[in-house]
């Protein structure tokens, strides 16, 4: 799946790959974690879409960083279980997070643009930021989908 862009001049394309789930490296406790009433407000339930970008480091030249990345993730669910779960309403729309171990979301991704074409660009506002987010399909609502997209 490929996407192209115009914004602020730039013109490239964007190869997405399949979507897949990325679980914990090993079984997580299944429980149910309700949230704080901080958290569970109204105005609160939405997705939050952030770009985080890094510059390749010659020490992991050898690397494919779309496996350190998988890797690191599946990891990391394994002490932070609830993002593998799912949000759940619960009675009075009270919604608790169901720490299923289902998994984060992950979709690699590939542009045919360097971090150095983008210039000034990568700093906010980041004119390319819809183009290099990749909206699911489905997710549009915060319960019984994936917490984490990466």
């Amino acid at each position: 799946m490929a996407s192209s862009s115009s914004s602020s001049s730039l013109k490239f394309t964007v190869r997405r790959c399949q979507t897949q789930l990325v679980p914990p490296t090993i079984p997580t406790p299944h429980e149910f974690k309700p949230l704080s009433d901080i958290d569970d407000q109204e105005a609160l339930r939405i997705h939050v879409p952030m770009i985080q970008i890094y510059r390749k480091q010659a020490s992991m030249a050898e690397k494919d960083p779309v496996q350190v990345i998988r890797e690191a993730l599946s990891q990391t669910l394994v002490f932070y279980y609830p993002f593998a779960g799912r949000l759940r309403e619960g009675p009075h729309r009270k919604l608790m997070v169901d720490c299923t171990g289902e998994g984060a979301m992950f979709v690699e991704a590939d542009a045919d643009i360097t971090l150095d074409q983008f210039g000034d660009a990568l700093y906010p506002p980041f004119p390319c930021f819809h183009e290099l987010l990749y909206d699911v399909p489905g997710t549009q609502e915060i319960t019984n989908t994936p917490l984490l997209l990466v």
